[in-house]
C-alpha cells in the first residue's frame, strides 16, 4: 500500500515538473517536446510519450487562444461571412483564416504518414540531440540574414503559409520546435520577427489543438499518464504558458535569437554526451 501511495504522489510531482517545462518551453525556439523529453529522461522517469505530450500542449494552446482572441475572433468570424459575402474575401482577418487552414495541411498529412515514427523512432534522445543543434544553427542564420521588413497583413500569400506550413511540420520530430521552424521560415521570408512568430502562434493553433483532442483517449490507457496527472499538468502548462508568450513577443521586438540559438547548441551536445558516455540510453 506504501508503495502504492508512492507511485502515485511521483505521478503527480512528474505533472507539475512537466507542466512547468511545457508551459515555459512551448513559446521559445527550444522545443518543448524535447524538453519533456530530456526532462524525463534525466529524472529517470518512464518517457511520457506522444500521446502525455499532445495532451498538455492543450493547456499551453488555450494561452494563445486567450492571449489573441480579438484576432482570432476577427479571423474567424471574417472568414465565415465572406464565405456568402465576397466583398469581405479581400480583406486581410479573411485571408489569414485561409493562410491558416493551408499552413496545416502539411502537419496533418505529415503527421497521419509519419504516425508510428512520431510515436516511436523521433524520440530517440540522439536524434533529439542533432535535432536540436542543427536547427539551432538555422534559426541562427535566418536571424543573421533576415531584412526583418515583411508584416502579415500587406506581405503573407498562400505560397508563404505553405512554407511557414512544412516548417511546421518538421516540429514532428521532437528538438526541431514548432516555434523555432515557422520562425525561421519567417525569417527567411522576410518577415519581421514579431510577425513571424505571431503567425507562427496562429498557425500551430489548428494543428496542436486537433492532436491534442485525438490523443486524449489514450491517457490513463495502458502506459499513459493517468487523467489526474495529466490534467494537472495541463492547467499548470496553461498558467505559465500565458505568461510565457507574452513576455516572449516583447523580447524579441527588440533583441536577436542569439540566445536561444546557443542554448539549443549547448543541450544538443549536453544530450549527445550523456548518451555517448552511457549516461543515458538513448530510448530511456
Amino acid at each position: 500500500m506504501l508503495v502504492w501511495k508512492v507511485l502515485k504522489l511521483i505521478g503527480w510531482f512528474e505533472a507539475v515538473v512537466l507542466g512547468l517545462v511545457q508551459g515555459l518551453t512551448e513559446f521559445l525556439p527550444i522545443s518543448s517536446s524535447a524538453h519533456i523529453r530530456v526532462v524525463s529522461a534525466l529524472a529517470g522517469w518512464p518517457d511520457p510519450g506522444a500521446a502525455f505530450t499532445a495532451v498538455i500542449q492543450l493547456g499551453t494552446e488555450a494561452a494563445v487562444v486567450i492571449y489573441f482572441r480579438k484576432e482570432l475572433w476577427e479571423i474567424i468570424s471574417t472568414w465565415v461571412r465572406a464565405l456568402w459575402t465576397p466583398d469581405l474575401r479581400s480583406h486581410h482577418a479573411a485571408r489569414m483564416g485561409w493562410y491558416v487552414i493551408i499552413g496545416t495541411i502539411p502537419i496533418v498529412v505529415l503527421g497521419l504518414v509519419f504516425k508510428d515514427s512520431i510515436e516511436n523512432a523521433f524520440r530517440d534522445l540522439r536524434l533529439i540531440g542533432a535535432t536540436l543543434i542543427v536547427f539551432g544553427l538555422v534559426l541562427g542564420f535566418a536571424d543573421r540574414t533576415a531584412r526583418n521588413k515583411l508584416t502579415l497583413q500587406k506581405n503573407l500569400s498562400f505560397t508563404h503559409a505553405l512554407v511557414y506550413g512544412f516548417a511546421q511540420s518538421l516540429a514532428l520530430i521532437p528538438g526541431v520546435s514548432r516555434s523555432g521552424g515557422t520562425i525561421s521560415a519567417g525569417l527567411l521570408l522576410d518577415y519581421r520577427r514579431e510577425e513571424a512568430a505571431k503567425y507562427s502562434f496562429l498557425l500551430a493553433i489548428p494543428a496542436v489543438l486537433g492532436a491534442g483532442f485525438l490523443e486524449l483517449a489514450k491517457i490513463g490507457d495502458g502506459a499513459a499518464p493517468a487523467w489526474g496527472p495529466t490534467i494537472l499538468a495541463t492547467v499548470i502548462s496553461f498558467i505559465v504558458g500565458y505568461l510565457a508568450v507574452s513576455w516572449f513577443l516583447k523580447y524579441i521586438s527588440s533583441h536577436r535569437f542569439t540566445g536561444f540559438v546557443i542554448y539549443r547548441i549547448a543541450l544538443g551536445i549536453f544530450i549527445i554526451a550523456l548518451v555517448s558516455f552511457g549516461v543515458l540510453t538513448p530510448n530511456a
